[in-house]
Parts: structure tokens; C-alpha cells; sequence
């Protein structure tokens, strides 16, 4: 018989801790954001839109949450896989939902396993990955 170890899901609280960390990343670069948070299920956990973002933003940061769990991978780390002959360039075709491979998607991890992501629209790519990566170390 193998044991294994539990690990704890990413809660609520979680999340808004996420959310909050990538909306003051955000703000303090003077970008306006919106923010999505999903379980390891990819059920949403949480979700903020400032009413100044650009509408599509929120299905934006949705789609990249939504590529970081399906792949477990940053959507930064991805651009390259999805050009025309790359690893993933029919893969979109393949899922359910289409993926968004944009900067702004990390992965979220917890004692090395994933537990959820979270994705982040509205800024420049290279902005998104970063406020979604300082979220990401805030929750350590």
C-alpha cells in the first residue's frame, strides 16, 4: 500500500490573495487589469474586473488561467510552441475551450503540485506575466 501525501487545495482566500497581489502589481505600474483565478479543476475561484479594464480583458485573463492549468506551464513560455510547425500548433483544435497563448497565465503550485492558476489581462503581455508572477510569489 503507497501513501500519499495530501496536499491543500487552493482556497478562496487563496485567491483573493492572488487577485489582490496582481491588482496592486497592476496599479503601481498605472495598468488597468482584470484577474481570474481557477482551482486545480479549473472551476473559477476568483475573478475581478476594474470598470476602467477593456471589457474583453476579463475573457482575456480567463483564457490565460485556463491555458497555464491545461499545460502547466507560464502562457509566457508557450508563444514560441504555438508558431506554424511547432508542438502545440493544433492543439487549440483539441480542447474543449481555446487556449490563449499570451503572456499573463502561470501556473500555481503547492508543495510541487498544481493546484490551480491564474491568469491576467489588460496590460502589455510582458506586464500581464509579470503582475500574474508577483501574485504567484505573494502567496509563498
Amino acid at each position: 500500500m503507497s501513501t500519499t501525501t495530501a496536499v491543500t487545495p487552493l482556497t478562496t482566500q487563496d485567491a483573493e490573495t492572488l487577485v489582490t497581489a496582481a491588482r496592486r502589481a497592476a496599479e503601481a505600474a498605472g495598468v488597468t487589469v482584470s484577474v481570474t483565478v481557477l482551482d486545480a479543476g479549473g472551476h473559477l475561484l476568483a475573478f475581478r474586473r476594474d470598470d476602467r479594464a477593456v471589457l474583453i480583458s476579463g475573457e482575456t485573463s480567463t483564457r490565460k488561467a485556463y491555458t497555464a492549468l491545461q499545460l502547466n506551464a507560464p502562457t509566457a513560455d508557450l508563444v514560441d510552441a504555438v508558431q506554424p510547425g511547432g508542438p502545440f500548433h493544433t492543439l487549440p483544435t483539441a480542447l474543449d475551450r481555446p487556449l490563449l497563448f499570451i503572456a499573463g497565465g502561470v501556473p500555481v503550485h503547492r508543495d510541487g503540485r498544481l493546484i490551480g492558476a491564474i491568469g491576467v489581462g489588460g496590460g502589455a503581455p510582458e506586464q500581464d506575466h509579470a503582475f500574474a508572477t508577483t501574485a504567484v510569489e505573494a502567496l509563498a
